[in-house]
């Protein structure tokens, strides 16, 4: 069973930046695909972004597209999610998901990724 472990949230103002960490345990991270999604007070867990086992990354709704970018580090077990122009509407608990790889595009959805973190809170002010 793989182990996700995120950091990086916080507390920031409106138009700040973070940069969310999520390590994986085991030495087979490179075959997983991996995926950040958050969720608010009060609404539905939603898909942020993913990255595939080969690498290939997608970025879900115009609410994020431009500011939020997903990557990974396979030589460090990593993935990332970098938010620029944070705005308060992002604030939400942050989750890191994971799932074998079985395709060239990552899941989207909830009940597709196997793995999850405990997730990280991003507070962000107005």
């Amino acid at each position: 069973q793989v182990q996700l472990v995120e950091s990086g949230g916080g507390l920031v103002q409106a138009g700040d930046s973070l940069r969310l960490s999520c390590v994986a345990s085991g030495r087979t991270f490179s075959s997983y695909s991996m995926g950040w999604f958050r969720q608010a007070p009060g609404k539905e867990r939603e898909f942020v972004a993913g990255v595939s086992y080969i690498g290939y990354t997608i970025v879900n709704g115009d609410s994020v597209k431009g500011r939020f970018t997903i990557s990974r580090d396979n030589a460090k077990n990593t993935v990332y999610l970098q938010m620029n122009s944070l705005k308060p509407e992002d604030t939400a608990v942050y989750y890191c998901a994971a799932r074998r790889g079985t395709g060239y595009y990552p899941p989207s959805q909830q009940h597709e990724y196997a793995y999850w973190g405990q997730g990280n809170q991003v507070t962000v002010s107005s």
